[in-house]
């Protein structure tokens, strides 16, 4: 490391607070110079495979001018105007535009905030918001599902369902609820595992009273939670129960959206339509903070046919923001330009049927994907699927050593018990040459870190 990078590290050390900071992980921090394409580097001049996107966001890949020159070309013209009732600008209308455009069907509007966690918060206070406007201001409580990940901030964090996020942070927000997932690998009896847990949320709302209920957030596919794609019964039989009890679906599409699972938008893939989507990452593939909530027509019409005494009171300085929005609008052209979505789908195949074959290593328990979204968890017995605590940080090591940048997600005690789940999500543009590195070094890994 060169004086610089060395003076940077102790800065580093001294003065910047990272997410889930422990100072011991900064010991021997990577400090990331450049990107391009699927790959960074770092100041030493050593190589990565960037196969996590960095965090589930650079989906069109690093290094892409067109979304630098769209950024300048803003600022240079209208950095920043508020976006209040009463204002508006540009990049901002044709942005909301070109989303709903390729939302679901029944999407009407957007709502723009800085990133995923405000895109959540966004969206219990719209399901509250709406439920008042109905008449109906006891529907308050928020359902979610264990291993389910909404952000960090107290609302989100409430509706999070990962203990370790909580734990020095408690206690919870009131009325925040959660369920068992659809873990087809760790259902309990091995059993219909899509109808089983749309009725463990049934059964939830049945329990708290429909009249309490105000919405079911539910990640397309769980990500954070360790990649786990549900089975295709359940959201089908979600949409129907929150229809007969008249309870809001949220979509947290903040990693799925955007072409992450070879559809803008990955409720499509079941053909369901949710009343509200979250959304952030994939936006601006991370090149500016942005995110949003899409709503549907029902849940817009609430707004717009709101008395002046019951306006929507949901503000933030830079919802709308003319640079983030202009760069979002630059980054969807080149993912509908390049066929991105469509990609996703194919390389994402590939992908999982690569990572199929670590089948063959004896603490696989299982490998799970959709497009460019992908896991393997690890066990300690394939035949009782007992955990294997901490092989999962061993293998990201080992993979890390070899020139791979992979995600764990712990494996838990329960409900329901799970081993590490080591999670890929690559920049939807890279090669397949690239693509078949990644399974190669991850086995590599495991072999090594099992070993």
């Amino acid at each position: 490391m060169d004086d610089l990078a060395a003076d940077l590290a102790a800065l580093d050390r001294g003065h910047l607070i990272h997410p889930l900071h422990h100072p011991s992980e900064q010991a021997h921090a990577k400090l990331f110079v450049s990107g391009s394409g699927a790959m960074l580097r770092t100041a030493d001049g050593r190589d990565y495979i960037d196969g996590l996107s960095c965090l589930w966001n650079v989906n069109v890949g690093h290094g892409r001018a067109e979304l630098a020159q769209a950024a300048a070309r803003q600022m240079e013209t209208l950095a920043y105007a508020s976006a209040y009732a009463g204002f508006s600008n540009e990049p901002a209308i044709r942005l909301a535009d070109a989303i709903v455009s390729r939302a679901y069907p029944s999407s009407a509007a957007v709502y723009f905030t800085t990133g995923g966690a405000e895109s959540n918060e966004s969206a219990f206070k719209t399901a509250r918001y709406f439920w008042k406007r109905m008449g109906k201001p006891g529907k308050v409580k928020i359902i979610s599902r264990r291993y389910g990940y909404h952000g960090v901030t107290m609302a989100a964090m409430s509706a999070t369902a990962l203990p370790g996020y909580q734990k020095m942070f408690a206690p919870m927000v009131p009325d925040f609820h959660q369920v068992a997932p659809p873990y087809p690998y760790r259902w309990e009896g091995n059993g219909e595992c899509g109808a089983g847990a749309a009725d463990a949320v049934e059964a939830a709302i049945g329990e708290y009273g429909a009249d309490t209920v105000a919405a079911v957030i539910a990640e397309p596919v769980m990500g954070a939670g360790g990649v786990i794609v549900p089975p295709d019964t359940y959201f089908p039989r979600l949409r129907e129960i929150c229809d007969r009890h008249d309870v809001l679906l949220i979509a947290d599409e903040v990693i799925t959206g955007f072409g992450r699972t070879g559809r803008w938008f990955a409720l499509g893939h079941w053909g369901v339509e949710p009343d509200i989507v979250s959304f952030a990452k994939g936006v601006t593939s991370g090149y500016l903070p942005l995110g949003g909530i899409i709503l549907s027509t029902r849940v817009h019409r609430a707004l717009e046919e709101a008395p002046m005494a019951e306006r929507y009171m949901h503000a933030a300085t830079y919802s709308g923001h003319p640079t983030c929005c202009a760069v979002g609008l630059a980054n969807l052209g080149i993912i509908a330009r390049e066929g991105l979505v469509e990609r996703s789908a194919g390389m994402g195949a590939k992908l999982l049927a690569g990572l199929e074959t670590l089948r063959a290593l004896p603490c696989v328990g299982d490998v799970r994907g959709l497009g460019m979204l992908a896991a393997v968890e690890l066990v300690a017995d394939r035949a009782t699927r007992a955990p294997a605590p901490g092989l999962g940080a061993k293998v990201v090591a080992a993979a890390a050593e070899r020139g791979l940048i992979l995600r764990q997600r712990a494996g838990a005690e329960g409900p329901p018990v799970s081993g590490d789940s080591l999670c890929l999500a690559p920049p939807l543009m890279t090669p397949e040459p690239v693509l078949e590195r990644i399974v190669q070094i991850l086995g590599e890994a495991i072999v090594a870190a099992a070993g």
